[in-house]
């Protein structure tokens, strides 16, 4: 059965491909991206490792493409893993960048939504980051 899905997004004042060029290096999900900033993110041969807040995390991220997609997968000790689909596409003269959030079986309605509410939060300081260079 499919999860509920919610993609949210933000536009940014910038060209897309100069978004996309600023943010898609694993390194820099940090700077926007709460979770990370406080996981210490640090890669190991050829996957990137981070400590939730339930333990350690391996992530893997897309390869630099042409296309503007950001995809990445956090997988959890207990097995899990979550699939977080992102782009950055031209809107106008702009950006926007888009993130669907899946919601697991086992979630609560609140804490779906407390979830989106972290990512408008991270959202939105990768707009502040990118509009005051």
């Amino acid at each position: 059965m499919p999860y509920q899905a919610k993609t949210l997004s933000i536009t940014i004042d910038r060209p897309w491909q100069e978004v996309y060029e600023a943010i898609w290096r694993p390194l820099e999900f940090p700077r926007w991206a709460s979770g990370l900033s406080a996981a210490g993110l640090r890669f190991d041969g050829e996957e990137w490792r981070a400590t939730g807040p339930g333990g350690p995390v391996m992530l893997r991220f897309t390869d630099h493409n042409r296309f503007g997609v950001m995809d990445h997968s956090v997988h959890l000790q207990s097995g899990m893993v979550i699939h977080v689909p992102m782009r950055v596409c031209a809107n106008g003269s702009g950006a926007e960048v888009m993130l669907t959030l899946f919601r697991p079986g086992n979630a609560s309605e609140d804490a779906f939504e407390h979830d989106a509410n972290w990512v408008r939060r991270d959202l939105a300081r990768l707009r502040d980051m990118l509009e005051e260079n």
